[in-house]
């Protein structure tokens, strides 16, 4: 018997639903090929009306690889791989990561050699305005560069570090600034201005104009999916052909995510 999933592409460069399905329940072998099918395919992966456990969304994170606990540390939790993003304070101390200003674009963990490849993120509270993600399709930003861009870019390097200095490892990372997706051979920008500082080699003010020109070239609306979070969604992305970004929102309303994320042991190439 077919079990085939319904895939509802956006209609943008990147994003699909995937609906019908009840993430409480565990998906067949058949169906996990066809959610990394879909995600191969458009980036990033969404289901709505999901109403699901912490070992729900590690059980999920799991069929697409080793869920792994956040490099940053939060307060104990029963379930160590749910990472808590929310301005949310209990007892004036903040109970996740991030506040309820914008995040810039950024590819998940990208100061680490090893960076995540994917990630996931459940909606438990959303404020009434704004704290929308956006994706941008850096592999269809990159074939749209110009030829000269593109040969001046080949073989460089960029160092990534987080901003806040304790995250980072010892020894300093850089990735190449074109990387190539290990499943479908296509290449992408691999830079984006949240953790992005440097090219290797280059002159500061070289390096500075060169990451911004890349940055005007990504983040044009042809390139950008915005998901309009609602409760119970769950959104499944890959982070080696996309980068995202987080709007801002008002201080005085509540927002809670809960993120997993994924190592398959990848160095960007």
């Amino acid at each position: 018997m077919s079990t085939a999933l319904k895939i509802i592409p956006t209609g943008e460069s990147l994003g699909a639903e995937i609906a019908d399905v009840d993430l409480t329940q565990s998906l067949t072998r058949e169906q996990v090929e066809q959610v990394r099918a879909a995600l191969l395919d458009y980036g990033v992966v969404f289901f709505r009306n999901q109403y699901i456990s912490e070992p729900d969304q590690v059980r999920f994170t799991g069929y697409f690889g080793r869920p792994v606990e956040h490099v940053r540390k939060q307060r104990p939790r029963p379930v160590p791989e749910i990472f808590i993003i929310s301005n949310v304070e209990e007892n004036g101390k903040p109970i996740g990561a991030l506040g309820h200003g914008e995040v810039s674009f950024h590819s998940d963990l990208s100061y680490l050699r090893q960076p995540g490849t994917l990630s996931v993120l459940y909606a438990v509270e959303i404020p009434q305005e704004g704290g929308q993600t956006q994706w941008c399709n850096c592999s269809a930003a990159y074939a749209e560069l110009d030829n000269e861009i593109k040969d001046r870019i080949d073989g460089l390097r960029a160092v990534h570090r987080h901003y806040v200095e304790e995250q980072n490892p010892p020894e300093t990372v850089d990735h190449p600034v074109v990387r190539t997706h290990p499943e479908t051979g296509r290449k992408s920008l691999y830079v984006g201005p949240h953790l992005t500082k440097h090219i290797v080699g280059m002159h500061s003010t070289e390096s500075a104009d060169l990451l911004a020109l890349l940055y005007a070239h990504l983040e044009q609306p042809r390139f950008i999916w915005t998901h309009e979070w609602q409760i119970g969604d769950l959104v499944l992305w890959d982070n080696r052909p996309t980068m995202h970004r987080r709007l801002p929102f008002p201080s005085n309303q509540r927002r809670l995510m809960k993120r997993t994320q994924v190592f398959n042991d990848e160095i960007p190439i």
